[in-house]
């Protein structure tokens, strides 16, 4: 007699290895769609942390004397500042922070911006920071301590708020 697999063996084996293969894709597929939830939610944190940590540079290396904060609204402020921190290469560059249609913006550049109508003679980098439903900023009224508190409405649910220290 010799020894072989008879074709039923032979379908058995077939078929159990095809069932196993049936749910290692189906594992397969849910791993890959969950690292696609997570990496969108890892983004997304990632950009808040860039945002938090860009406004609260800016407002920690800005020069105390040169703050300048316009009540638009209720809601939205109108920020110009000469920092220490920059993201497009300048030296102490000018720092203003505006909102046009609910989104923020940051404007970098050599001279002061003094009022929400820019004046074209101005040469500067703009960054479209996010849609926003609250930009307050709030100083102390001891002009020694230089204390600011932003508050930065993202969303309903998406708040930030940051407490600074001016150090120059």
């Amino acid at each position: 007699m010799k020894k072989a697999f008879t074709l039923i063996e032979l379908v058995v084996a077939i078929l159990i290895l095809s069932i196993l293969m049936l749910f290692l894709y189906k594992s397969y597929s849910d791993l890959n769609r969950a690292n696609k939830t997570y990496e969108k939610a890892v983004l997304q944190l990632n950009k808040k942390e860039l945002l938090k940590k860009t406004l609260y540079l800016d407002l920690l290396m800005a020069y105390k004397k040169s703050m300048l904060i316009d009540n638009i609204d209720q809601h939205f402020d109108f920020v110009s500042f000469m920092t220490k921190h920059s993201l497009h290469r300048r030296v102490n560059p000018y720092v203003t922070y505006i909102v046009r249609d609910d989104i923020l913006y940051r404007l970098e550049s050599l001279k002061q911006i003094v009022s929400r109508d820019i004046n074209r003679d101005i040469a500067f980098d703009v960054d479209k920071i996010k849609s926003i439903t609250k930009f307050k900023l709030f100083g102390t009224r001891d002009i020694k301590k230089e204390l600011y508190l932003l508050d930065l409405r993202l969303s309903e649910d998406e708040r930030i708020l940051l407490k600074v220290k001016v150090l120059n």
